[in-house]
C-alpha cells in the first residue's frame, strides 16, 4: 500500500467537499490553510486575516513542486518560478503564496 488508509480518507474527503490548500512560509513557521476550491487570491488572504483580504496587492506564488526542485524561495526565485499574480488569480492545491497587502 503506496499511503495510509487515513491519507486516503483526508484526500477523498477534501475532493467530496471541494477543498484544497495551500501554503505560506516564514522564518518561523510554514502553515497550510484550507479554502474552498475556486477561491481567488484575495479572499485567500482573508483566510489569514481580513486585513489582507481588504488591502491586497499581491500574491507571490511558487507551485510546490517547483519549489522541492529548487530548494529554496531564492533558487526559485532566480528560475523564475516565482510569479506575481493579482486579484482574479484562482488559487491551485498546493501552492506556496506570499501576499502583498497595504492597510
Amino acid at each position: 500500500m503506496a499511503e495510509s488508509g487515513l491519507d486516503r480518507l483526508v484526500k477523498a474527503s477534501y475532493t467530496l467537499l471541494g477543498l484544497i490548500s495551500y501554503l505560506t512560509s516564514g522564518e518561523d513557521e510554514c502553515r497550510a490553510w484550507t479554502i474552498t476550491k475556486g477561491t481567488k487570491a484575495p479572499q485567500a488572504a482573508g483566510k489569514i486575516h481580513s486585513d489582507f483580504e481588504r488591502g491586497f496587492i499581491r500574491a507571490e506564488v511558487v507551485s510546490y513542486e517547483d519549489l522541492m526542485a529548487c530548494g529554496t524561495m531564492a533558487a526559485a526565485r532566480e528560475k523564475g518560478l516565482i510569479r506575481s499574480e493579482g486579484k482574479e488569480y484562482v488559487v491551485q492545491d498546493g501552492d506556496i503564496i506570499l501576499f502583498r497587502f497595504n492597510v
